[in-house]
């Protein structure tokens, strides 16, 4: 009897293991392939590779214990308790030219349609129900496209910011296999492209400060601080960063994701100044400030690279950290009436062009909620990657006092 119960044991845990390894092939196509050949050596001839992977000017800090135990404990309000009011975007106004010659339709996250001076540029578009390499487990979209690929216009490039799966989505990159776009992506990102089946003649592979036309654009793949990886341990065998697009008429800045850094000043000088900046501003903690911006150093970011309009993408999608699902956007706009800097807050689907604004274009959409100020939960990047070296934040008393402990506080405080 006993003999039997033993061997039942061992057969449960091997079907376990099977159905884990099953699963886990099942993931495997959207892990990508690493880069070889020619497209490495290019790669091994970056400034930025160094010991067999990309690395940041200023290195990176992080408390992993802090980051796990704040992980663990969860926060109110991480995500939304009704459905999120987004805008059903519509195909027949993408399919009008916009009459100030810059539209931008943010989908939520860091996707978005960018129609600038002619082109139409989609960045790290993710249509998938989850931001992960398995179609059962992850973090999971809170509301449905508000469009179908199939009914977006002509797009002419998507820009792939870095691979990490919430901005490079296999399943929606293979969508894209009969489109006619360019791909114009950090270095290294072309052999997951290729993989899944991108011509390489439609995928074109920056290093920092380069750049690649299409049309009458420029795009300049500009410096960020963050990191690279779809398998762990091996990570950091891609690039990361922003964009830089430049019309004949328009620029945008895309920040990507990123922490603060130095030559966020450098991009401002060389490529500004800006008519939006679209920067990533949610998705933070203060264990990790490094690796993300958070809503003040968005801001901030905003001034650096010399933008007249801030738009924060990166949050309204996936809960990916521990803060409040609205706290981004409510902390961004505290610390830009502070700083006097225009901020611009779509519907997820909406579209909008930032340099001719209507009534309501950028009206609060959002619910009242629970979030956290920055006086409770700073985000400071450090200069260095050392704890105590912490950059200096421009003081702002209205940037730090207003939070909401509950629905009611909050409420009181408008």
């Amino acid at each position: 009897m006993r003999g039997r119960r033993v061997a039942g044991r061992v057969a449960g845990i091997v079907a376990v293991v099977a159905a884990g390894v099953v699963l886990t092939l099942a993931g495997c196509q959207s892990f990508g392939e690493h880069a070889s050949g020619e497209r490495l050596a290019r790669m091994q001839r970056s400034p930025e590779w160094h010991d067999d992977r990309f690395v940041n000017p200023q290195p990176m800090w992080n408390d992993m214990r802090r980051a796990l135990l704040r992980g663990l404990a969860g926060v109110p309000d991480n995500e939304p308790s009704a459905p999120v009011p987004v805008v059903r975007t519509d195909p027949a106004t993408l399919a009008q030219p916009p009459a100030s010659g810059l539209r931008v339709t943010w989908f939520g996250h860091s996707s978005t349609l960018l129609e600038i001076d002619g082109v139409r540029v989609l960045t790290d578009p993710i249509w998938s129900d989850r931001a992960s390499p398995f179609e059962w487990i992850g973090p999971h979209r809170w509301y449905a496209p508000t469009i179908a690929l199939a009914d977006l216009p002509p797009v002419d490039a998507v820009l792939i910011s870095h691979d990490h799966y919430d901005h490079l989505d296999w399943a929606t990159i293979v969508a894209m296999r009969a489109w006619k776009n360019v791909f114009v992506v950090p270095l290294g990102i072309g052999a997951h492209l290729q993989h899944w089946g991108i011509p390489p003649e439609r995928i074109v592979e920056l290093d920092w400060w380069q750049s690649a036309r299409v049309g009458a654009l420029a795009l300049t793949l500009v410096p960020a601080r963050h990191a690279s990886g779809r398998v762990q341990p091996r990570s950091d065998l891609t690039l990361w960063g922003g964009f830089a697009l430049v019309g004949e008429r328009h620029r945008v800045y895309y920040s990507g994701d990123t922490g603060l850094f130095d030559a966020m000043t450098d991009i401002g000088r060389r490529l500004g100044p800006f008519d939006v900046a679209l920067i990533e501003a949610g998705q933070y903690d203060a264990a990790w400030p490094d690796w993300h911006l958070g809503p003040e150093q968005s801001v901030l970011a905003a001034r650096r690279v010399n933008a007249k309009a801030l738009i924060p993408v990166h949050w309204g999608l996936f809960r990916l950290a521990p803060h409040g699902w609205t706290e981004p956007v409510e902390r961004v706009l505290a610390a830009a009436r502070c700083a006097d800097l225009p901020v611009i807050t779509p519907r997820p689907g909406q579209t909008i062009e930032p340099t001719a604004l209507r009534p309501g274009d950028s009206a609060r959409w959002w619910p009242v909620a629970h979030w956290s100020d920055a006086g409770q939960t700073p985000i400071v990047a450090t200069t260095d990657g050392v704890d105590a070296h912490r950059v200096v934040l421009p003081s702002c008393e209205r940037a730090s006092t207003v939070s909401a402990t509950s629905p009611a506080q909050a409420a009181s405080e408008r």
